[in-house]
């Protein structure tokens, strides 16, 4: 069991914090607002990430790789991403106010993440394939307690994630100069572009 739980850590920190789409705006809105927003984003995609979770550990993954359910969802999910990456390209060349953080912002956070991570069609396979790795580990179907402590272990570590990357992010914000804020800005918001282009390429 407690190696199920290592795994299922490392897993967990690699697919928290590889670049994409929930990394991107987490860094636009932590360097708008700091470490409140961006961290609402995280717990957002932990949302995402736990309902894809399910999902993969269950099977249900072959599923909703059906057409009539993967198209419409590949199709949601980069105009998302193409609007929130024209949306940091506007920050970019106009720096947003980052005097103030009203309370409906970190709600808004929240809800960016969670729609970021749910409308990911990619989390299918890579679920998928976790589900097949569980399988791998075990030597034979995973038991409900294996797969149960494989969740909580992978939970634990997107949890750790969260705070980790919320926290390097508020720290670039405090030390960064207008000019790094208009790069980094751009940069997310090609990033976030790239990925748009990506999704619809798998239509």
């Amino acid at each position: 069991m407690l190696s199920i739980f290592v795994y299922a850590l490392v897993f967990g920190f690699v697919f928290c914090l590889s670049p994409g789409a929930v990394l991107a705006e987490t860094l636009r809105r932590g360097l708008l607002h700091g470490f409140t927003p961006a961290l609402m984003v995280q717990f957002g995609s932990l949302v995402g990430d736990a309902v894809w979770a399910v999902i993969g550990l269950t099977g249900i993954a072959l599923l909703i790789q059906h057409d009539a359910v993967r198209v419409p969802l590949t199709i949601v999910c980069a105009l998302y991403l193409a609007w929130l990456g024209i949306r940091s390209l506007i920050d970019a060349w106009q720096l947003p106010a980052t005097d103030n953080f009203p309370a409906s912002s970190g709600k808004n956070a929240l809800a960016v993440g969670a729609a970021i991570s749910l409308a990911n069609p990619k989390n299918i396979v890579y679920w998928g394939a976790l589900g097949s790795a569980l399988s791998g580990i075990v030597g034979a179907t995973p038991s409900h307690g294996q797969t149960l402590m494989f969740f909580a272990g992978f939970m634990l570590a997107s949890v750790l994630s969260c705070f980790l990357t919320a926290a390097l992010v508020n720290l670039l914000r405090k030390n960064a100069s207008p000019t790094w804020q208009r790069v980094s800005y751009a940069a997310c918001g090609l990033v976030l572009i790239y990925l748009a282009i990506l999704a619809a390429q798998g239509i």
